[in-house]
This record gives C-alpha cells, sequence and structure tokens, in this order.
C-alpha cells in the first residue's frame, strides 16, 4: 500500500481490520455510477483486493455521477478506474474483467471473489446476478432505486446472504440518476461491505 494512504489509514483503521479487509475478495458487478465510487471508497479504506467488471466505455453522459473526467471519454471504464486506484495507492492491483456479465459466464465471474457488489444497469441483470450469487451461497450487496433528487430516502434491506441498499421505488430508468442520491447510494452499499467483512471477525 501506498505509504501515505497507509500512514492516514492508520489513524482510523486498526492492523486487524486492515488484515480482515484485505483477506476478502470482493467483485463489483459495473463500474458505472454505483461501482466506480464503491471502488474508490472501498480502496481509500484500504482494501486492495478487488475484482471489477465493466465492458464498457465512459461517455460524456456517465460524468454527472461516476468517477471519471472529461479526458476519460472514449477509454474503458476499466483502463480509466484502474489510473485512479493507482493514483491513491500506487500497490493496489484489481483483477479486471472487461466482460459483460451473461447467463453463460457468470458462474466462472463471480467464482473470482469472496463477496459481491451489483452496480449493473438493466433489470435482468441485476436481477441474474444476485440469484446467481444466492445459488452460490456468496454474499451480495445490491441497489433498487436512486433516481431523482429529494423523494424517499434511502434504506438497507438486509435478507441473509442478500443486502439492498436504495429507496425501492425510483427507478433511474423513470428518474434522472444524478450524482446525490447515485454516491449517497453507493456509500451506504460500501459501508455495507466493510460491515460484512468486519463483523465476521
Amino acid at each position: 500500500m501506498s505509504h501515505v494512504l497507509e500512514q492516514g489509514l492508520a489513524r482510523y483503521v486498526s492492523a486487524d481490520q486492515l488484515k480482515a479487509l484485505r483477506s476478502v475478495r470482493i467483485g463489483i458487478a459495473g463500474l458505472g455510477g454505483i461501482g466506480s465510487n464503491v471502488a474508490l471508497m472501498l480502496a481509500r479504506t484500504g482494501a486492495d483486493s478487488l475484482v471489477l467488471v465493466d465492458y464498457d466505455r465512459v461517455e460524456a453522459s456517465n460524468l454527472n455521477r461516476q468517477v471519471y473526467f472529461p479526458r476519460d471519454v472514449g477509454r474503458y471504464k476499466t483502463e480509466a478506474l484502474g489510473e485512479y486506484l493507482r493514483s491513491l495507492n500506487p500497490d493496489i492491483s484489481p483483477l479486471f474483467v472487461q466482460e459483460r456479465i451473461t447467463c453463460d459466464n457468470v458462474q466462472e465471474i463471480l467464482g473470482r471473489a469472496d463477496i459481491w457488489m451489483e452496480a449493473l444497469d438493466r433489470a435482468e441483470d441485476k436481477a441474474m446476478l444476485v440469484r446467481a450469487c444466492l445459488g452460490a451461497s456468496l454474499p451480495c450487496v445490491a441497489c433498487s432505486g436512486m433516481g431523482g433528487w429529494g423523494g424517499p430516502p434511502l434504506a438497507v434491506r438486509r435478507m441473509g446472504l442478500l443486502t439492498v441498499v436504495g429507496d425501492f421505488a425510483r427507478d433511474v430508468e423513470s428518474y434522472p440518476p444524478l450524482a446525490p442520491r447515485v454516491v449517497a447510494c453507493a456509500a451506504l452499499m460500501a459501508n455495507e461491505i466493510l460491515a460484512h467483512i468486519w463483523q465476521q471477525g
């Protein structure tokens, strides 16, 4: 880990917590508004064993809520996010999977991590990933509803291996995905991942 980051983290995160966090492979399916923000939040907390899955390129319409900048437009999200993660921690070496998750490859991809965070766009893809995680007895943190502004408060529902974060009402397909609620949802999801890992210890 970067000496500067490690030095700062020592003030807030214990050696045992860092050891536990680094012993778990955390998978993030989708590197958009949710996934890209969660990846950076976890890296800032000391996570260095990340499996990051996305096949898409950065578009101008992503910049209002995702961690990318105008210079990243046209780049693969895996490439751009990798640059930001290494800027924060030069020693981090995530596994990037530049593929779209499908019924044909979901089992092989899921086997690369111990816990998964669902950050996919399409409802059918989200459901497929959650079903596959539960079928493989893998903990999964998913999201449902974070569109628009204002609106119902974000909440956390824990159901065994599955945790769902969102307002459960305002889909981004019906309401615009704006940074405040998207990033707030991502923060709650990152917090749930940390809680799952640290409460196991």
